[in-house]
């Protein structure tokens, strides 16, 4: 068990030695990749009668947000578990598996879409609606991801450290603050900026950064119980107080 004062990893700790690591990993490339197929491109809304007439966000009662929101910020809770327990140098390998996937599957969507399709077969249009990914949204994607994730490890491990590992909802919150402040920074503008209406781009991407918020702090208590469950499965408390954290450091350097 790694203690306070000690390095976070080092190599005969390696992943291979827990029991979770490697689903936890699965599951946030899968939720990764699907934010990225389903919800990404998708504008939508809802009518909040409740809401005050004029007031910003939703000055006529329609709340206009990104369709991805439902389900990419469980991404994040998923990466500040792999931060809290398994340490900042065992969440950016993840993060780097994330990011090549990513770019394989833009490869791959972009290959089968470009297949010439059979004379039979009459879906091609419809098709490239759904996977024709716009370079513009990849581009966004990967490197929204890649700061936001990074941003939200650094600060969820930093955040650790200055709390000596007390107050939990204070660094998972406060890491999204930050980390999903800055994914969204990157993605929206370069996404859609002179796509979409400039008011529309900042709306969903201001909406979308406070809903992220909130959903982490909706799933708290889950996080709560993922970790705790965790921690006690694989043995492990890690403090990143020796922790190289640049995201280019060998794995084997905490």
């Amino acid at each position: 068990m790694t203690q306070p004062g000690k390095t976070a990893s080092v190599a005969h700790i390696g992943p291979a030695r827990f029991k979770h690591f490697d689903r936890v990993m699965a599951a946030f490339v899968a939720i990764l990749l699907l934010s990225n197929i389903i919800g990404a491109a998708k504008l939508t809304a809802i009518t909040l009668p409740f809401w005050p007439n004029g007031w910003w966000p939703a000055p006529d009662g329609t709340f206009i947000y990104g369709a991805g929101i439902l389900f990419f910020p469980v991404s994040y809770v998923i990466g500040d578990v792999l931060t809290e327990v398994y340490g900042y140098a065992r969440a950016r390998r993840v993060i780097w598996t994330g990011f090549g996937a990513l770019i394989f599957m833009a490869f791959m969507s972009w290959v089968v879409v470009s297949l010439p399709p059979a004379a039979s077969w009459d879906g091609q249009d419809a098709y490239e609606q759904v996977f024709g990914l716009v370079p513009r949204i990849v581009l966004a994607s990967i490197v929204a991801f890649w700061a936001g994730e990074f941003v939200n490890s650094f600060v969820m491990a930093k955040m650790k450290i200055w709390t000596q590992g007390k107050a939990l909802w204070t660094r998972t919150i406060g890491s999204t603050v930050v980390g999903q402040g800055v994914d969204s920074l990157l993605f929206y503008p370069i996404a859609f900026l002179g796509v979409w209406e400039t008011r529309d781009v900042v709306t969903v991407l201001v909406t979308n950064w406070l809903l992220k918020i909130f959903w982490e702090a909706v799933l708290t208590p889950v996080t709560y119980l993922v970790v705790g469950w965790l921690k006690r499965e694989e043995g492990i408390e890690v403090f990143d107080t020796d922790t190289n954290f640049s995201p280019f450091a060998g794995e084997d350097r905490a």
